[in-house]
C-alpha cells in the first residue's frame, strides 16, 4: 500500500520542503490546515492533485478543516494509516501518530519516537502548568537554516 505524507499546515514553516522531499520520494501529499488559510498557495501549477494523475506515485491534495483547536490533527488521524509520515510540531498529534504504527517529524527535523515520546508529553504538561499558574517557559529558540536542513535531512530518510 501506497504511503502518503500529512503536514499539518498550521504554522509549519517546512511545508514546501515537505513536497518537495515527497515529489523526489514519489509520495502523496495531503496538506492539512484549518479552512482560513490559503494551502492551495504552497502547491505548484504542475503537480497532479489526484492518485489517477500521480506522477511516480507523488500528488498532492488539501484538507481544509473547520477554524477549532486540534481540528487537523484529528483529521490527519482519521485518514492515517500504518505506514505512513506526519510533519507536526504538535507533541500530542506525534504521539498519536505513533500509535497507529506511523512515523511523525517535526519541523526542526526530530524524528520522534515510541520510546520518549511520553517523556516529551509530560514535559509539555508540567510547562503547561506552571503556565496556567501565572509563571513563565522558555519559548522555542529561533527557527535556523540549520533546522530546515536537517529537517530535509530526516525526511528524505523517513520517505525513502
Amino acid at each position: 500500500m501506497p504511503r502518503t505524507l500529512f503536514i499539518d499546515a498550521d504554522a509549519c514553516p517546512v511545508t514546501r520542503e515537505s513536497i518537495e522531499c515527497a515529489r523526489r520520494a514519489g509520495v502523496a501529499v495531503v496538506i492539512a490546515g484549518n479552512s482560513t488559510q490559503n494551502l492551495e498557495r504552497h502547491i505548484r501549477r504542475d503537480d497532479p492533485r489526484d492518485a489517477e494523475h500521480a506522477r511516480r506515485g507523488f500528488w498532492v491534495t488539501t484538507l481544509d478543516v473547520s477554524v477549532g483547536a486540534d481540528s487537523a490533527d484529528f483529521a490527519i488521524v482519521e485518514r492515517l494509516q500504518a505506514g505512513d509520515v506526519v510533519v507536526t510540531q504538535d507533541i500530542g498529534l506525534a504521539s498519536m501518530v505513533l500509535g497507529r504504527d506511523a512515523a511523525a517529524i517535526g519541523v526542526r527535523g526530530r524524528v520522534y519516537d515510541k520510546a520518549t515520546i511520553d517523556m516529551q508529553l509530560f514535559i509539555r504538561h508540567e510547562e503547561k502548568k506552571v503556565r496556567r499558574a501565572g509563571g513563565r517557559t522558555r519559548g522555542p529558540a529561533a527557527f535556523t537554516s540549520e533546522d530546515r536542513a536537517r529537517f530535509k535531512r530526516n525526511l528524505t530518510e523517513l520517505l525513502h
